[in-house]
């Protein structure tokens, strides 16, 4: 289970970066590279990190089903996820 600060510290820099969105988009377009340099860091989408809604696991993220790897595989074993079912052949 991920630390309840870098949960936060993900929410923080997902509305960061619907917040300056257009602002970026502008000044990129402009080439004005200055002034998206002084924006702050957080507010740029690629320091976004997928993580599991579930547990907030970093690693291992299923982007089909918005969770790790870890937790998908229990949540499969137990038949919560519909139309899953452990491979035998």
């Amino acid at each position: 289970m991920a630390k309840e600060s870098m949960k936060a510290r993900e929410v923080k820099r997902a509305k960061l970066a619907a917040k300056y969105s257009e602002k970026r988009a502008k000044l990129k377009a402009e080439g004005n590279y200055v002034a998206l340099s002084r924006l702050p860091r957080n507010s740029n989408p690629n320091r976004q990190r997928n993580r599991c809604k579930l547990t907030g696991r970093s690693r291992g993220y299923m982007r089909q089903f918005g969770i790790s790897r870890i937790t998908f595989r229990e949540m499969a074993s137990f038949g919560i996820i519909p139309g899953i079912k452990k491979a035998s052949w």
